[in-house]
């Protein structure tokens, strides 16, 4: 449910640059979302869609870049991808620090002018 405020959030992101730049229309937003921050693509797009409504963002497209997890090994740095159980390919230690996969941003804003 933490969709909604992170979408009002992004709306109102939106709304304010494509202010400045003295839009008339947005008419798509690109995010990049991490696979591992538990947000979910369809609820965004459901709560956009209705919050949108009678501002200069209503209609707009959303796209979704997602972004795979990946991991630097706390013993011997080495990133990685996630395996199976978080062992390192390189040393075999398990586990390690999060370095991509849980973004949330807005990548581009184009509009109308």
């Amino acid at each position: 449910m933490h969709e909604l405020a992170i979408t009002q959030s992004l709306l109102s992101i939106a709304l304010e640059h494509a202010s400045r730049a003295g839009a008339k229309r947005i008419t798509r937003i690109n995010l990049v979302i991490g696979d591992i921050s538990s947000i979910v693509d369809d609820c965004v797009q459901f709560y956009f869609d209705f919050i949108s409504k009678g501002t200069i963002a209503e209609g707009a497209t959303l796209s979704f870049k997602r972004v795979s997890p990946l991991f630097r090994c706390y013993a011997c740095g080495e990133e990685f991808a996630k395996e199976a159980d978080f062992t390192c390919p390189s040393c075999g230690a398990l586990g390690g620090e999060v370095v991509a996969g849980r973004e949330f941003f807005i990548e581009s804003i184009e509009v109308e002018t």
